[in-house]
C-alpha cells in the first residue's frame, strides 16, 4: 500500500510516496517560487507517480494560515500568509482539480505532530505538541488523539511574549506582530538581531541563551494551556542540540514547581525532546494525513 505526500513549505515543496510503516520510498524537492510554477511541478511529479503506482491516498501538509473549515467559501485556501505571492491561493482545490483525486490536508505542523505520534517521538502519546523553529515558528497539536482545529488552527508561533521580551530592545521581524515568538526566535529573527545566521554563531554566543529563554516562555505557556504529554521540537534551529538543556532549565524556572509532575520536575529531558523524524517530519506528516483518513 502506497500513499502520497506533499510538504508545502515557504522555501521548498517536498513531494514523495511512502508506506504505512513510515518509510519514504521516493521524493522530489521543488523550490517554492510563484504558485502556478510550483504547483505545476507538483502535478507533474504526481502524474508520473500515478502512471507507475496506485496510490491509496494523497495528503498535503502546508504552511499557513489555512482555511480548514469545509463549510467555508475559502476552504482549502492559504489565507493571510506573510508570503505575499501565496496569499489567497486555493492550494487544495487547484491540486485536486489537476490530479483528479481527493487530497487530505492540514497545517504542516499539525501533520508533523501526527507523524511523530505515529512513527516518532510521540508514539503511545495521545496528547502531543510539535513545534518547528526555523524560517518561521509554528506549532501543531494532537489532543486526545485528534488534530486540534477550531476557529482556525493553532498559531503558536504568534503568541506574544512578555517577561523576556521586556528585557530586549530587538523589535522583532514578524510583519504582523513584530515581537511575537516567531518575530523574536525564528531563524531570520536570530540573524536580524545578531547579524549572523544561526548556523554560524559560536556555541558560547549570548544568542543561544536568549533564544532558549524566548522558546521556554512560549513552551511554558503551551504546557499551561494544553497540558500535552510530550513536546517535540523540530526545524533547522533545533538541530542546535545545545539549546535543549537551556530550554529545560528555563521552562522549569518559569513554571516554578507549579506543575507537580515528574515529567517536568524530574525528567524534563524526556518531556521536551528533539523531533525523531527530523527532516522527514513534514513529508511523513502529509503521508500520515492520507493514511489517517483511510483508517477512519
Amino acid at each position: 500500500m502506497l500513499y502520497g505526500g506533499i510538504e508545502a513549505g515557504g522555501t521548498k515543496f517536498v513531494c514523495g510516496i511512502g508506506n504505512p510503516q513510515g518509510e519514504v520510498l521516493d521524493k522530489l524537492v521543488i523550490p517554492t517560487t510563484a504558485p502556478k510554477e510550483t504547483l505545476s511541478k507538483v502535478v507533474e511529479y504526481f502524474m508520473q507517480v500515478q502512471s507507475e503506482h496506485s496510490l491509496n491516498g494523497l495528503g498535503l501538509a502546508s504552511f499557513g494560515p489555512l482555511d480548514l473549515n469545509p463549510h467555508s467559501d475559502t476552504y482549502g485556501f492559504i489565507t493571510s500568509t506573510p508570503k505575499q505571492k501565496w496569499q489567497h491561493v486555493n492550494i487544495k482545490g487547484e491540486l485536486e482539480k489537476a490530479l483528479n483525486c481527493e487530497i487530505y490536508f492540514d497545517t504542516d505542523v499539525n501533520a508533523a505532530a501526527l507523524a511523530e505520534h505515529r512513527w516518532g517521538a510521540g508514539i503511545d502519546k495521545n496528547n502531543v505538541v510539535y513545534i518547528t523553529v526555523g524560517t518561521g515558528i509554528g506549532g501543531g497539536a494532537l489532543v486526545n488523539g485528534q488534530l486540534l482545529h477550531g476557529l482556525l488552527h493553532p498559531e503558536m508561533g504568534h503568541m506574544r511574549l512578555g517577561e523576556n521580551n521586556a528585557k530586549s530592545d530587538f523589535a522583532g521581524v514578524c510583519p504582523f506582530h513584530k515581537n511575537c515568538l516567531e518575530g523574536l526566535a525564528s531563524g531570520p529573527a536570530i540573524e536580524a538581531q545578531w547579524g549572523i545566521p544561526a548556523e554560524k554563531l559560536p556555541d558560547d554566543h549570548p544568542a543561544w541563551e536568549m533564544e532558549a529563554k524566548y522558546l521556554a516562555e512560549g513552551i511554558a505557556n503551551i504546557i499551561l494551556i494544553l497540558s500535552p504529554e510530550i513536546i517535540i521540537l523540530g526545524g533547522g534551529v533545533m538541530r542546535q542540540r545545545k539549546l535543549f538543556p537551556k530550554i529545560h532549565k528555563h521552562v522549569q524556572a518559569l513554571l516554578n514547581n507549579y506543575i507537580q509532575k515528574p515529567e517536568i520536575v524530574e525528567n524534563i529531558e524526556d518531556y521536551i525532546v528533539p523531533a525523531k523524524l527530523d527532516k522527514h517530519a513534514g513529508l511523513l506528516g502529509a503521508i500520515a494525513l492520507a493514511l489517517n483518513e483511510g483508517e477512519s
